[in-house]
């Protein structure tokens, strides 16, 4: 005997974007998935907090913890989330549609693009439906969350993206970039696409040239904790960091970074890596990438520093010229300066007497 099943909640349907239900469902409390869900549910509609409360029998302050969480997880537009609590903690009563924002950094047509510009996304912005639906990239989600410990936001996934599709990296090299990054206590996907724009650049396409290059960086690591007296130990966190920024961010090679950390220790005396920054910073900034433009640019400033010598010389001469002249008529400076003075004391003695 055949079953005939009648759906009755059949009459409408609310979409709910597929990265929602992978990437942040299993994250968040249930309380806070039911607004996120009444909120898709009325997104062509104004609703108010104290709505969104009694609708699913919440408090306004669960309500505000909800749209709170979902901010900070990326779902919920940043501007329209910071209006929505502002606008309920001044007027409860006032009417709002925070979903807009929302479903549009979730599904966006398919693509969502973040507003701070980095090098990776000055391409056009991925497809995120399309990679959504990629079984190696949604590993790649998976991996990533799992060395990171947390759920990765919109603006995460669009990086890996990014990465993915507009640099052609693989998942494979993406996977060693994160195990990389986690495992030199770096956790944040903007650091990530930094290093992962220094490997483009300096192209690196598969795992091992990744690796040959982490080898090469960790050799510079050594070198110039050498160059700065401080062979004996390990770079704090604080030196990593510059040192990391001199060798991905700045692009220079090891011998130029050493150079510099040896002019450090000449001109101050002491190690410093604020110092030696200011140093690269500069040869950055004026374009070096040899040592041949820091012997150009070191003779510039030589020549610029002898000019402006020569310019306080002259005018410190030109302060001393009245003396040198009574020199050359051949006047007594002093002989002049003591008979000034008996002068005016001759004379206010006859002033007295009168």
């Amino acid at each position: 005997m055949g079953i005939g099943l009648k759906n009755r909640l059949a009459v409408g349907a609310t979409p709910v974007p597929d990265v929602f239900i992978d990437t942040y469902m299993a994250g968040a409390s249930g309380e806070y998935v039911k607004v996120y869900l009444y909120l898709l549910r009325h997104q062509q509609e104004e609703v108010s907090i104290g709505q969104i409360a009694d609708a699913l029998n919440h408090t306004e302050a669960d309500v505000q913890r909800a749209l709170a969480y979902w901010q900070r997880a990326g779902v919920l537009g940043t501007e329209v989330g910071e209006e929505a609590q502002r606008s309920f903690q001044e007027t409860p009563g006032q009417q709002i549609s925070p979903v807009s924002a929302s479903t549009e950094s979730l599904a966006g047509a398919g693509s969502f693009a973040p507003s701070t510009k980095t090098a990776a996304r000055e391409a056009a912005a991925c497809d995120m439906s399309r990679l959504t639906s990629n079984e190696s990239f949604k590993q790649l989600i998976y991996i990533a969350q799992q060395y990171l410990n947390k759920l990765l936001t919109p603006t995460d996934c669009q990086i890996l993206g990014n990465l993915y599709s507009n640099l052609g990296f693989s998942g494979e090299l993406l996977e060693y970039l994160i195990e990389y990054c986690v495992q030199n206590h770096h956790t944040s996907l903007r650091y990530m696409e930094k290093v992962a724009l220094g490997w483009h650049k300096r192209g690196i396409k598969d795992v091992e040239q990744a690796k040959a290059s982490g080898r090469g960086y960790t050799k510079g690591s050594f070198a110039v904790m050498r160059a700065m007296g401080l062979s004996d130990r390990s770079p704090a966190e604080v030196e990593s960091e510059f040192i990391e920024k001199w060798f991905w961010e700045y692009g220079f090679t090891r011998e130029l970074i050493v150079e510099a950390c040896s002019r450090t220790i000449r001109q101050i005396h002491k190690p410093s890596f604020d110092y030696a920054d200011k140093i690269l910073r500069d040869w950055k900034n004026a374009g070096v990438k040899s040592f041949r433009d820091v012997s150009e640019l070191d003779k510039k400033r030589k020549e610029e520093g002898g000019a402006k010598r020569r310019q306080a010389s002259a005018g410190s001469s030109r302060s001393s010229n009245r003396f040198h002249n009574l020199e050359e008529h051949g006047y007594d400076y002093d002989e002049m300066v003591w008979s000034m003075i008996n002068g005016a004391q001759k004379t206010g003695g006859d002033d007295g007497t009168q």
